[in-house]
């Protein structure tokens, strides 16, 4: 039932590296302001590709409930065909995935990480 989806562990990764690149320009700005504002370029263009992403996911979502009038033939089960069981089978697959809790944990981490060194750097070394 659940589809894997090599597109979307790309865009996993796309998140990962853009995280890290993020929370790393501090530190490379007191190394080299070349590598400082590389991380920060690469972060940025990662954050707006891995968003747009996100974005057009859940727009796609948002859509097959609107138009399979799903949250409405979910009050009325008798209304409900196969094709809907099918998509509300889709959807829980989708939400199910692991991929979403492994990217925001990561988020989390990374950037709890680097705030204790950020504060280490500008304040205690």
């Amino acid at each position: 039932m659940c589809q894997k989806e090599d597109l979307s562990w790309i865009f996993v990764a796309i998140g990962f590296i853009s995280t890290v690149a993020i929370r790393i320009v501090t530190i490379l700005m007191n190394i080299s302001p070349f590598w400082g504002k590389f991380s920060w370029y690469l972060g940025v263009v990662g954050f707006i590709a891995f968003f747009a992403y996100k974005y057009r996911v859940f727009v796609e979502r948002a859509r097959i409930i609107r138009d399979q009038q799903l949250l409405e033939k979910l009050s009325n089960p008798e209304k409900l065909e196969e094709e809907d069981y099918h998509a509300i089978a889709l959807m829980l697959c989708k939400i199910r995935a692991h991929k979403e809790r492994i990217n925001f944990l990561f988020i989390f981490v990374i950037s709890f990480l680097s705030l204790i060194l950020a504060v280490y750097f500008d304040f205690i070394a």
